[in-house]
């Protein structure tokens, strides 16, 4: 004995469906059975899916969770199932693995620390169960363990650190696990994606493959569950600080499977090497949230404002490249099956078709737009395959203006109403590409990015007007230079009139030779700012001094620049309050529904930013 055929299970999960999530379920366990695992780990609250949020302060959701979970047990003859569900005791909900074996509920294991940083609010919803304490759950009349529990299977002994029990350093279970000799220890995780974070993910289980002595499993969820997080569905197997499995990540699979056969006397394993780019990350799990945002929201398709500039091309790019992705990964009729498209390609470019059916844009001209930008947009479109409208807006907003102006009497100047008249083309525009969205039963893709989060350069109920901003986690600097790699690494060469531009609002008089580093500061300054500011919580008198020794940039000019993202930062907590759901796709975010929350109204850092003057 003292061997184990061991299996990993991500599935793609969604609230409240019980029926996809329990299909998911039964069906890896199914495939588990006919390759002859012998043990299969799911990731946390896999029955549920994790973005339940306070569905589990309820008292029926908790128990329909374990009704499911009553209805997995008979499926699991011949094998043993670990697998995650909320677990309320009375008051309190706990977050476990169930373990069932031959077709038999073993017990529950309780995660004993919770995530409560960035995205994640865990404390809310439940309790973190104490070290050592076991105590008995009435599962529908049968007595069952629950609590910090270990477990044999062929002579191989097992434990559960449950996602954030990991991170907790000397405090971790892990280490409790070690001194009862368990030779096997799972981490099944609902841990969120972020560019990068596969690194940091490798690296927490090599080196507890070393600390805790033992052979470590991760398990990680899969895909865009309810809106806004992204999960990767990593499964990682790590020995002796070395890594000895790795999965293909962000798949557009309903579940994924991965095995692998555990020896207790053997020493050595084949390694694995990863490969992380930034880019890629970016494109992969941008697109996979955008095919599962449109196939659950059973919406018929996107329609997307393409004013020829960076961020609306990023945008097509990613719906280009969720369609790609999404046949080479399932077939063509398995992928049109997923986000229920009666559609049969005819030609020997599917992809571009699909695109047509999918992705309607409109340039939608003021008077102060230019032709480079139109040009660049239509290109775009044409590349790809999106359908491409073209319409006029000076009527509009000749209207909305001239009613102003009657109004008030008097005539609008650009020297005097300069901020009204840029809005006004930007609002213009929402309503009939709203119209557009309403015909075709589609999603509407906002294009704000964190950069204009940050300091306001958005008009709400403008450019800000949609169902999802699939860019609003990145930074602009960013979306640049990722759309010149993808004109060139992802052969997307309709990019190349794009990349051409400066990015421009079009909303003043073209004499004006309006850009946006112009009217704000360079996005590179932005983002060193945003991230001393935002992700590491410093005062303006950090950021100053730190930017200071680290950019080649004059004092006083630096000093403006701080104040001027402060000020703005302050004064448009509002926008951000309103900006429509956004993938969560970096290390950090602004969204104060997930990661960042700042009062609406506040002094402004004004003391602070005097401070800057003294120096």
């Amino acid at each position: 004995m003292s061997r184990l055929k061991i299996a990993c299970a991500t599935v793609n999960q969604t609230p409240l469906d019980w029926t996809g999530n329990l299909k998911n379920i039964t069906s890896a366990i199914a495939e588990a059975k006919e390759k002859k695992i012998e043990l299969l780990c799911f990731p946390e609250l896999a029955i549920t899916g994790y973005g339940s949020e306070d569905l589990y302060l309820s008292y029926w959701y908790p128990q329909k969770a374990v009704k499911q979970l009553q209805q997995v047990i008979p499926l699991c003859e011949n094998i043993t199932v670990a697998i995650g569900l909320p677990v309320r005791i009375q008051q309190h909900v706990y977050n476990c693995m169930a373990i069932i074996e031959n077709a038999e509920l073993k017990a529950f294991v309780a995660k004993q620390f919770m995530a409560i940083d960035g995205v994640h609010y865990e404390f809310r919803w439940f309790t973190p169960w104490e070290a050592h304490q076991i105590i008995s759950f009435d599962f529908f009349g049968t007595s069952i363990p629950l609590g910090d529990l270990i477990f044999e299977k062929n002579d191989v002994r097992y434990g559960f650190e449950i996602c954030e029990d990991a991170w907790r350093g000397d405090v971790r279970p892990g280490f409790r696990l070690k001194d009862r000799k368990m030779d096997v220890i799972f981490n099944p995780s609902a841990s969120h994606f972020a560019m990068g974070k596969s690194i940091q993910r490798e690296e927490l289980v090599k080196n507890s493959s070393t600390l805790l002595n033992a052979t470590y499993f991760y398990i990680n969820l899969l895909g865009n569950e309810a809106g806004k997080m992204i999960f990767d569905g990593e499964m990682l197997v790590a020995k002796s600080g070395e890594l000895l499995l790795k999965n293909k990540l962000l798949s557009y699979q309903d579940y994924q499977i991965v095995s692998f056969d555990f020896d207790k006397g053997r020493e050595n394993y084949p390694t694995v090497k990863s490969i992380h780019n930034k880019n890629q990350e970016f494109v992969q799990a941008a697109s996979l949230g955008l095919f599962d945002y449109l196939r659950k929201s059973k919406s018929r398709g996107f329609v997307l404002s393409l004013s020829g500039g960076a961020d609306s091309a990023s945008i097509a790019i990613l719906v280009a490249e969720m369609v790609k992705r999404g046949i080479a990964e399932l077939g063509i009729e398995e992928f049109l099956k997923k986000i229920n498209l009666s559609f049969v390609p005819k030609t020997d470019n599917p992809a571009k078709e699909i695109v047509h059916e999918l992705l309607s844009t409109a340039y939608q001209a003021s008077d102060n737009s230019s032709y480079a930008t139109f040009q660049s947009a239509k290109g775009l479109a044409d590349s790809i395959g999106a359908k491409f409208y073209n319409w006029e807006i000076a009527d509009e907003v000749k209207s909305y203006t001239e009613k102003i102006e009657n109004a008030l009497g008097r005539k609008l100047t650009w020297e005097k109403d300069d901020l009204a008249l840029q809005n006004i083309q930007a609002r213009s525009r929402s309503p009939i590409i709203w119209m557009l969205a309403n015909i075709n039963n589609a999603l509407l893709l906002t294009t704000s990015n964190r950069s204009e989060g940050d300091v306001g350069y958005t008009t709400m109920d403008g450019d800000t007007s949609g169902s999802i901003a699939p860019i609003a986690g990145v930074d602009k600097a960013f979306i640049l230079q990722w759309l010149r790699w993808a004109e060139t690494e992802l052969g997307q060469t309709g990019l190349r009139h794009v990349n051409a531009l400066q990015p421009s609002a079009e909303l003043r008089p073209t004499d004006n030779h309006q850009t946006d580093e112009d009217d704000l500061m360079p996005y590179s300054i932005i983002l060193e700012i945003e991230k001393l500011a935002i992700r590491d919580r410093r005062s303006p008198m950090d950021v100053f001094l730190i930017l200071k020794e680290e950019l080649d940039i004059k004092q006083n000019l630096l000093k403006e620049y701080i104040k001027k993202f402060f000020r703005l930062w302050s004064r448009n907590q509002w926008k951000r309050e309103r900006i429509a759901p956004s993938f969560h796709l970096d290390e950090f975010s602004v969204d104060p529904k997930t990661w960042y929350r700042f009062p609406i109204l506040s002094g402004g850092y004004e003391e602070e930013l005097k401070e800057l003057d003294s120096l």
